[in-house]
């Protein structure tokens, strides 16, 4: 008689866990801003352009630097570098208390657009080598629910602090900034590159992480590496259908309180609510996103299992969207646009799954392109509202954009083939 085989240990639950807290951290440091744009703009005297520009230098320098972090990362591993990211950020958050002016403030959120930049890609990165490749999909949901969870409540917690115990905004960036360090300091005492680094992890456990994994790439490096990523059909589709997910994300956290306090007229309580209910919603359909890839994938195959959630969640999205920017209704339009921005986050775990699919051990790379490419739509996105408000007083155009950008994500999605990979000869 043999004796029993030990069971897997779960360390990979930890990793996953670290990755989740990692998300609520970012979300957090993130989303507050928009939630005190109307204070900050008061204090420094800020017209409704000018903190558009305040917007857009965090997306620049966040699309900037990605790929280059994300590139660094996939030779140098995420232990490292994700400490740096997180240490980075969190002191230009806390920075981010003491600007004084327009330029001070643009400058501020430039540096800590670079410094986050590449989270997201080494997450992909991580999970590419401690997640099993049948549950993928589901840990993606729920990865990106933990980020919205944080991203939801920042807005009622900002409030919250703001009214209830009347705490300066230069404090409540503070506040936020410092608990990075906490997040790194756990990071690098327990994490490690790969499983079998691991002391936590048994023979059982590695066996299960490694079953499936593809034979490694040859290493690409110069003009034939960038020549064969920016040359894959689904890499560019992916670049291309991930701009409506950051838009929607980037018009959440930036103008959308601003919307329903000037569109619609909603003021304290109910608007801390409502401008966190897309968020809120969001954490369902992330989820349900990354759970439904992983079924369908596994009843009629990856490629279905990948486009039917992230398809259906961009039709969902065009339709309320529309409804939104119609309707005079405040509430209406207030849920209509709640259950668009919902809706479009059906896509997310598919996408950053597709990354992991045709990345692989290049996974940080990939993710960091399409992320750029969503970027660069964030860039654009609020000072394309803040124009559409000063030139034609209207916040309803802005909606009918994001409209048609959903259409062309939804479209996008039946160019992506996840059986492909980037950097070796994919099925015949």
């Amino acid at each position: 008689m043999h004796p029993p085989a030990a069971a897997p240990t779960r360390a990979r639950y930890l990793v996953v866990a670290l990755m989740v807290a990692l998300a609520m951290v970012t979300y957090l440091d993130r989303a507050c801003i928009g939630a005190m744009a109307h204070l900050i703009r008061r204090d420094l005297n800020l017209s409704l352009d000018e903190m558009g520009a305040v917007f857009s230098a965090f997306a620049l320098a966040y699309a900037i630097f990605e790929i280059p972090t994300a590139w660094w990362a996939d030779r140098r591993g995420t232990r490292t570098v994700l400490a740096r990211i997180v240490v980075w950020w969190s002191v230009f958050t806390i920075a981010t208390a003491g600007a004084f002016n327009h330029l001070s403030m643009v400058v501020t959120r430039f540096l800590f657009g670079a410094g986050e930049a590449g989270a997201w890609p080494c997450v992909a990165r991580v999970f590419s080598r401690w997640v099993p490749e049948r549950q993928r999909g589901t840990i993606k949901g729920i990865f990106f629910a933990g980020a919205f969870t944080a991203g939801a409540i920042t807005p009622l917690a900002v409030g919250w602090m703001l009214e209830e115990w009347g705490v300066p905004w230069r404090a409540i960036f503070v506040a936020f900034g410092l608990i990075g360090f906490v997040w790194v300091a756990v990071w690098l005492r327990w994490f490690r590159d790969d499983p079998e680094e691991h002391p936590a992890v048994n023979a059982a456990e590695r066996e299960l992480i490694l079953a499936g994994r593809p034979a490694t790439a040859p290493l690409l490096s110069g003009w034939p590496f960038w020549r064969r990523l920016l040359s894959q059909r689904s890499m560019i589709a992916l670049c291309v259908m991930y701009v409506p997910n950051c838009v929607t994300f980037y018009f959440c956290i930036t103008w959308l309180a601003t919307y329903l306090r000037e569109r619609h007229h909603f003021e304290k309580a109910e608007l801390g609510f409502l401008a966190s209910l897309p968020l809120f919603l969001a954490v369902g359909t992330q989820f349900l996103g990354g759970w439904l890839s992983d079924r369908i994938t596994r009843r009629h195959g990856i490629v279905l299992g990948r486009r039917v959630p992230a398809i259906l969640g961009y039709a969902l999205a065009a339709v309320a969207i529309t409804i939104a920017a119609s309707s005079g209704a405040p509430r209406t339009a207030a849920l209509f646009v709640a259950l668009a921005a919902a809706a479009c986050m059906l896509t997310t775990a598919p996408a950053w799954g597709v990354v992991v699919d045709i990345g692989r051990e290049h996974s940080a790379v990939v993710g960091a392109t399409m992320n750029t490419a969503g970027q660069i739509g964030a860039i654009i996105s609020p000072m394309v509202v803040a124009k559409s408000v000063t030139w034609f007083n209207n916040w309803d155009f802005p909606l009918y954009l994001l409209g048609g950008l959903f259409v062309i994500g939804a479209a996008s999605w039946l160019f992506i083939d996840p059986r492909q990979p980037v950097f070796e000869a994919g099925p015949e």
